[in-house]
């Protein structure tokens, strides 16, 4: 007979129902149930979220998942946001700031693809401020887009040629970077959460709003 069946063979020549199998069995199912939910109550919180935007969708880093929600824009910062968007398809320098609007979020929902694609709009129109800011966003990765040193050497050396100091020192960092990608790690675990914070509040707008329409400084 094997210990814990549930059946076993009677001095008659027939089988039989063996209760201590039954209770036994009855344990080792209620065991594993019990520890069954404890993996699923012990499970670590996943830490991507599934975002649908411009991009497409998929899956990004919970950091990366930011939203204000449109009910809590005014209808009054939705029209200078539409007049501001008009201005920075024909101006770099409203190109920049709509860029800069969209990363803190600031009259509109915050998006970093956005704030990445009308910098990069006023960087290809010569507007040193956002050759510097692309150069910034390559170098130190933007929450769900990885670094990429090798393209924020390009942004940067357009920047430095028009004779930003910041962009040459950070020219320094880029070109670092494609040599030791382990010190060039240790740089962004040292800098990076110190930039986006000077990010959020360091950099002014070239544009306010005044009599009812966008002036530049």
């Amino acid at each position: 007979m094997i210990p814990g069946f549930c059946s076993s063979w009677d001095q008659g020549g027939g089988f039989h129902r063996n209760p201590r199998g039954d209770s036994m069995n009855r344990k080792l199912i209620y065991i594993l149930v019990l520890a069954g939910l404890q993996a699923c109550a012990t499970s670590p919180e996943k830490q991507t979220v599934r975002i649908c935007d411009d991009q497409g969708c998929s899956d990004r880093p919970r950091s990366a998942s930011t939203f204000v929600p449109e009910q809590s824009i005014s209808s009054e910062e939705k029209q200078k946001i539409a007049l501001l968007t008009e201005l920075a398809e024909k101006d770099p320098r409203a190109a920049f700031d709509l860029g800069l609007r969209f990363f803190r979020g600031d009259g509109v929902s915050r998006n970093t693809y956005q704030a990445l694609s009308w910098m990069r709009k006023a960087a290809e129109r010569g507007n040193v401020e956002a050759q510097l800011a692309v150069g910034r966003f390559y170098l130190m990765g933007l929450e769900e887009m990885g670094s990429d040193p090798a393209e924020a050497e390009s942004w940067l050396l357009l920047a430095a040629g028009q004779g930003s100091a910041e962009a040459k020192e950070l020219l320094k960092q880029a070109q670092e970077a494609k040599k030791d990608e382990v010190e060039y790690r240790k740089w962004l675990d040292l800098y990076q959460a110190s930039w986006y914070g000077y990010w959020e509040s360091g950099y002014s707008y070239n544009s306010y709003w005044r009599n009812s329409s966008w002036s530049f400084r």
